[in-house]
């Protein structure tokens, strides 16, 4: 059996961050782009086999995902009251979420001059 180098990359989408590798799928805060469309994104951090790399240095590094779908997350139910009152009310919310798959971790590689 051998050991093959895991890939993964550190993103920031909606200002959360993510630990991705390819073929993953993840819901993250609504994305502006159709379902079916690709998204770039430069990583914060890359990891390839044994050593990381900050995504500053290699530059045209980059993480594609395409938008599988939109969702709409759980419904999420506040109730607040006074008590001794007749003060009450219920609010709801739900979190618009788009469902991205991770198509791939590209890190341009230096050319050996010569």
């Amino acid at each position: 059996m051998t050991d093959v180098p895991q890939t993964y990359a550190v993103v920031r989408l909606g200002g959360r961050q993510y630990k991705v590798k390819e073929g993953d799928e993840l819901l993250v805060d609504r994305l502006p782009v159709e379902p079916g469309e690709t998204v770039t994104v430069a990583p914060l951090l890359l990891h390839r086999g044994g050593k990381a790399a900050d995504a500053t240095v290699p530059s045209g590094a980059a993480v594609t995902a395409r938008v599988v779908d939109h969702e709409l997350g759980a419904k999420i139910r506040v109730f607040t009251y006074k008590p001794k009152s007749t003060y009450k009310k219920m609010r709801g919310h739900r979190s618009r979420l788009s469902r991205i798959t991770i198509e791939s971790i590209a890190l341009k590689e230096k050319k050996s001059g010569s």
